[in-house]
């Protein structure tokens, strides 16, 4: 087709004077959710097309950790020693991935959860079958089973039984890039088209609002291309793009470290939006403040600059941040006394070291007395295994009353945060995307951090991957069902 206004979005089957490529269903991004999208199609036996912006597929998921969120009672929890199940696991993602979950989603990914363990096994990723406990995220070595969210903190294990459901690929530390090099391996033993160096520029609409295909710049020329069956968008968020930042979730832009790859510039989403296609959650994030590993850093005070306690230091990594950035204003400290002093792996600076609470006041401009009456009132429940506040696990529960003190800097806007986007296209549990009156818009599908996943805010490490790999398989279940 001719060359067309790179800036449009949206494209109108009437102006596209033939179609330069035919398919049954066009995935469009080869991470991870595109990569189980195009291999669910290409087994129903229709025709599949993937367009990569990259020269070859990956993403921000072989940038990852690797951990897949999944769990029901899988066979690497099992042999660990775990028990789960489906209902379990839906009450601690329907409580922990709020407010106002997709409690249609949360089902189908918790109910589909062992068959899609399964499948993911059958791609060729092996997991070890074993627990490794020292933090969450992926373990330095190769053991496959970690807590990668909050299910072992307050008040989430009062909700559900405490599992873990971070299964993470057999390889010592982070395992994105084998997952990945994995299911790669099966879209070209599957004889799927894969077409890199291709930028995708809008959705092809019918008159009735239906997607007709996509325009695509391959090789400096655009591309038509007809997908019978339907178009999946599997993109990822828009960490990368300011302007959205900017509009959408402008404290997103004060973590000093952005999650994900080049393309993350929400370029999907702004082409499902051109169609008519609705958004969730737009300014939420995962904002990860790392002061762990090791996890008995956890054993120290997290206090904010009104110096009082805000949360129980041994939540998840992403909890603490969410807190931080988005009820703290980004202003966070942990305190340590001599006895149990440890530093974080990921390097924070000491900011205020001193004899007496009276000494980090002055130091820090905090107001006299308020974090000595906060340290004293910690360490006089702590002395009897109580947290009245925040219930902080026993483990973790010491005074703190040995001189020095030392603080670490947990300010956003002076130390490492971790930050990627959340929000994107609302979806349903089949994956089809929705207008913004609810209803599905035939023909286009979505999953990955393209879309509003199952936590918004809320977040556990591996829930990207694990309902991007299964929303992506039902996108492109959906796209082929369509089409036969």
């Amino acid at each position: 087709m001719n060359d067309r206004n790179t800036e449009r979005m949206v494209f109108l089957e009437r102006e596209i004077e033939h179609w330069d490529r035919r398919t049954d269903v066009l995935v469009i991004g080869l991470g991870c959710a595109g990569a189980c999208a195009a291999l669910e199609a290409a087994a129903t036996g229709v025709d599949v097309l993937a367009l990569e912006r990259a020269s070859a597929g990956g993403g921000t998921s072989a940038l990852s950790g690797g951990v897949l969120y999944m769990g029901g009672g899988t066979a690497v929890q099992k042999t660990a020693g775990f028990d789960d199940s489906p209902e379990e696991m839906w009450k601690y993602l329907l409580y922990a991935s709020g407010p106002g979950p997709d409690e249609a989603k949360v089902q189908a990914f918790c109910e589909g959860s062992l068959e899609h363990f399964a499948w993911i096994v059958q791609q060729g990723v092996e997991f070890k079958p074993v627990f490794y406990p020292h933090y969450s995220g992926e373990p330095p070595n190769d053991d496959g089973l970690v807590y990668s969210g909050n299910e072992n903190a307050w008040p989430y294990n009062e909700v559900a039984r405490p599992a873990p459901r971070g299964h993470v690929p057999r390889i010592d530390g982070a395992a994105g890039g084998l997952l990945m090099r994995t299911l790669l391996s099966r879209v070209e033993d599957a004889g799927i088209q894969v077409l890199g160096d291709a930028l995708c520029e809008g959705l092809v609409q019918r008159d009735d609002g239906s997607i007709a295909g996509a325009v695509a710049r391959i090789g400096g020329e655009c591309v038509s291309i007809g997908a019978s069956g339907g178009v999946v968008v599997t993109t990822g968020g828009f960490i990368n793009n300011d302007e959205m930042l900017a509009l959408h979730a402008p404290l997103l832009k004060r973590c000093t470290f952005r999650v994900g790859a080049e393309g993350d510039d929400g370029s999907g989403i702004r082409m499902g939006m051109a169609v008519g296609a609705s958004t969730l959650h737009l300014g939420m994030g995962s904002i990860s403040l790392p002061v762990h590993p090791p996890k008995s850093v956890s054993k120290g005070l997290l206090f904010n600059r009104a110096g009082q306690r805000f949360i129980n230091e041994d939540v998840y990594m992403g909890l603490l941040g969410e807190h931080v950035l988005f009820r703290q204003d980004g202003e966070a400290y942990l305190l340590f006394d001599d006895a149990n002093f440890v530093r974080p792996e990921i390097e924070r600076d000491l900011v205020a070291v001193g004899d007496t609470p009276a000494e980090l006041e002055a130091e820090l401009g905090i107001p006299p007395g308020a974090l000595e009456g906060t340290l004293a009132y910690y360490n006089r429940n702590a002395k009897r295994g109580e947290d009245p506040l925040f219930h902080k696990g026993p483990d973790y529960l010491v005074p703190l009353e040995t001189p020095p003190f030392g603080v670490f800097d947990c300010r956003v806007d002076h130390s490492f945060f971790a930050a990627f986007t959340l929000g994107g296209l609302r979806s349903n549990e089949k994956s089809q995307v929705l207008s913004g009156s609810g209803e599905p818009i035939p023909g286009l599908y979505a999953a990955g951090r393209a879309t509003s996943g199952i936590a918004a805010p809320g977040y556990s490490s591996g829930l990207s991957l694990g309902d991007g790999s299964f929303f992506g398989r039902r996108a492109g279940r959906e796209a082929a069902l369509r089409r036969a």
